[in-house]
């Protein structure tokens, strides 16, 4: 993608910019020389810096409005230390990177950066490093913008992150908990303030009150009502750890089957108790193994004729 830059107020020196004809032969020179500035070294294995000064990346779609000012230095040495960063780092353990939201300052930063990756681009051999220097500009554009980077690396097996819908469940059930504990403690006859303001908040947009004779049983109603709804929440959460486990167990059953064999055995678990009496041990082994005896034989081993 070419880069398109433009700068904005007069110009150094104290001389405006003319208009007409003029004007315009002026901002194509002005072009010419950004895009020199911004063009990359020709030495793939070790790119020297570009001329420092400030760089506006423009968005074509703006009219011209300048998004954000960048430091080329800046950008150049934050990309060059991400791509030899990926490089040595194993795939597993390459952050996960954000979404970035289509901002005119995230589209500036990417536009700024691609002309940058055309040298290491050239220079690639084969599919893998050109996935590095891929990943690596995309780190950099990270890194640039300042957007939050996992730091826990790709999971090769079960994925540790938990669904937000999860999250949601199991704050209710909490909740939902702590409000039943509370109109249990009514119904035993705690009156505290506390105690009817959360029965009150419970029996809330219902035409249900404290004061009428039969409470106790709509108190009962509404616990058993809560206790269905944590009951269907906790089986919404218990079919998906079911389902997760069985995706996870085929994806590994056809990747690695040792790996999912060794993962299905049960723990050792030793004995927490005191250790048994060694001679009590060797009596009842020669008891079983030494001493004879005499089986009678029933009448199913009996021949038949």
């Amino acid at each position: 993608m070419e880069l398109n830059r433009t700068r904005k107020g007069p110009l150094p020196g104290g001389r405006q910019v003319a208009s007409g004809a003029g004007a315009g032969h002026h901002s194509m020179r002005t072009d010419s020389r950004a895009r020199g500035a911004a063009r990359p070294p020709s030495t793939p294995s070790h790119p020297s810096s570009p001329p420092a000064g400030l760089v506006s990346a423009v968005d074509s779609d703006d009219d011209g409005t300048v998004v954000q000012e960048l430091e080329l230095e800046q950008m150049w040495s934050t990309l060059e230390e991400a791509i030899v960063e990926t490089r040595s780092t194993p795939l597993k353990n390459r952050p996960r990177l954000p979404r970035l939201a289509l901002s005119k300052r995230d589209r500036a930063v990417v536009r700024a950066l691609n002309p940058m990756l055309v040298t290491y681009l050239e220079a690639s051999r084969d599919l893998c490093e050109t996935d590095s220097i891929l990943f690596g500009a995309a780190l950099a554009v990270c890194r640039i913008i300042g957007a939050k980077l996992s730091t826990a690396g790709r999971a090769t097996g079960q994925s540790s992150a938990i669904p937000t819908w999860r999250i949601r469940i199991e704050e209710r059930i909490a909740k939902t908990r702590a409000l039943i504990s509370r109109l249990i403690c009514f119904r035993s006859g705690n009156t505290r303030p506390r105690i009817v303001r959360t029965v009150r908040m419970a029996f809330a947009g219902t035409n249900i009150s404290l004061s009428q004779p039969d409470i106790m049983q709509k108190l009962t109603e509404r616990i058993d009502e809560l206790k269905q709804r944590i009951a269907a929440w906790g089986k919404r959460i218990r079919g998906y750890t079911e389902r997760s486990t069985r995706f996870n167990q085929n994806r590994l059953f056809e990747s690695d089957q040792k790996r999912l064999y060794k993962s299905l055995e049960r723990p050792i678990v030793s004995g927490t108790g005191p250790a048994p009496n060694r001679a009590n041990t060797v009596a009842f082994r020669r008891s079983l193994w030494s001493e004879p005896v005499n089986h009678s034989e029933g009448p199913c081993t009996e021949v038949v004729a």
